[in-house]
C-alpha cells in the first residue's frame, strides 16, 4: 500500500518519549497529532469526541516554511498517531516525521492516500506532485476514507462511529462540490482567471474550470523575481484580468508589488479579497472549518471577478 501508513498494523508510541503529548491521566483518549489546520480539521470532523486531536500549526501558517520546534517534536512523539499532509506541503518537517515513522509511530499521509493517477505533477521535479489537493472538493473527500480506516485502527471499538460520520462527511462535500461548481459557472469562461500570490490553486483550477496563474511556485519557499512581476503584469494588463488575490499564509508585499507592476502599465487591478490557501481561518471566523473555508473562498473569487 502507498506509503501513507508507516507501522500501520501495531499503533505504539515512540519508545522512551512517555510525557509531553497530548494525553494526560485525565484523559485516557486516544491522542491524534495533525499538522495543519486543514487535516486537524478532516481528521476532528471524522474522530469526534472519541479521539483527542491537537493541531501544531495555527491559522494563518505557512506549512511550506514550518520547522518543528522541540516542544512539537515532544508532541508529536506523545501522540498515538500523526496525520499530515505529505506529497512535501509540510516541507521542513519531511525529515522530522521520517524519523517518527523509522522508530515505529502511527503515521499517516493522508495526501498520499489518493490515486496517484489524479495528482497533479509538479514540472521539472521528477516524481513528485502538488500538494495542495484539497481545492478539489471531490479530490479531498478521498482522503476520507483512508482516515476513518487509520482511526479505527487505533481505536476498534468506536470503528462504526468513525465510518458512520465518514459517510454523512462524504455527503457534505458532494454537495459542497456541486454548490462550487455552480457558483464557478456563474462565470464566463473568460472571466475565470484566477492570479494569487503563490501557485496554489491548479486543483482548483482543474476541477471548476479556471485558468491560474501564481506569483510564486507550488512552494513559498521560492521568491518572485523583477522577471516573473513584470511578465505576470503584462498577462494581467493583456487578459483585462480585473482582480487579483492575496492568501492569508503569503506576505501581501508580493502581490503588491504585482498591483504596481500592472498600474505602471497603464492598466487598474484592484486586489479582489483574501483567499485562504495553505490554512483554515481562525476560530470564531466563517473559514474555521474546511467547509466554511471552501465557501469563503469560492465567492471571494466569483465576486471579484464577476465584476464588470
Amino acid at each position: 500500500m502507498i506509503r501513507a501508513f508507516v507501522g500501520y498494523v501495531t499503533v505504539i508510541a515512540l519508545v522512551g518519549c512517555g510525557g509531553g503529548g497530548p494525553s494526560s491521566l485525565e484523559d485516557d483518549r486516544p491522542s491524534v497529532v495533525a499538522t495543519t489546520t486543514i487535516v486537524g480539521d478532516l481528521v476532528r470532523t471524522i474522530a469526534g469526541p472519541e479521539i483527542q486531536v491537537d493541531v501544531l500549526m495555527g491559522p494563518g501558517i505557512d506549512p511550506h516554511l514550518y520547522k518543528a520546534s522541540a516542544g512539537d517534536v515532544r508532541r508529536m512523539s506523545g501522540a498515538d498517531a500523526i496525520f499530515y499532509n505529505g506529497l512535501h506541503l509540510e516541507g521542513k518537517m519531511s525529515e522530522v516525521l521520517a524519523r517518527m515513522g523509522e522508530r515505529g509511530a502511527v503515521t499517516v499521509a493522508v495526501a498520499e492516500c489518493l490515486p496517484p493517477g489524479e495528482l497533479i505533477a509538479l514540472q521539472g521535479f521528477s516524481g513528485m506532485h502538488d500538494p495542495h489537493v484539497w481545492f478539489d472538493v471531490n479530490l479531498w473527500a478521498g482522503t476520507i476514507g483512508c482516515t476513518a480506516d487509520a482511526l479505527a485502527e487505533l481505536d476498534p471499538l468506536h470503528a462504526e462511529q468513525f465510518r458512520k460520520r465518514a459517510r454523512a462527511y462524504s455527503e457534505e462535500l458532494a454537495a459542497l462540490d456541486a454548490w462550487a461548481r455552480g457558483r464557478a459557472e456563474d462565470l464566463r469562461a473568460d472571466q475565470r482567471v484566477l492570479v494569487t500570490a503563490h501557485d496554489a490553486f491548479s486543483y482548483f483550477a482543474r476541477a471548476y474550470g479556471f485558468e491560474v496563474r501564481g506569483l510564486l511556485g507550488v512552494s513559498t519557499a521560492a521568491e518572485a523575481g523583477t522577471s516573473d512581476v513584470q511578465n505576470l503584469a503584462r498577462f494581467i494588463v493583456e487578459r483585462e484580468v480585473p482582480a487579483v488575490f492575496v492568501e492569508t499564509s503569503v506576505s501581501p508585499r508580493y502581490v503588491e508589488a504585482l498591483q504596481e507592476a500592472v498600474s505602471a502599465r497603464g492598466f487598474v487591478v484592484e486586489i479582489g479579497g483574501t483567499l485562504h490557501s495553505d490554512s483554515l481561518g481562525g476560530p470564531d471566523s466563517s473559514a474555521s472549518s474546511y467547509v466554511g473555508t471552501v465557501r469563503e473562498n469560492v465567492e471571494t473569487v466569483v465576486t471579484a471577478l464577476g465584476r464588470e
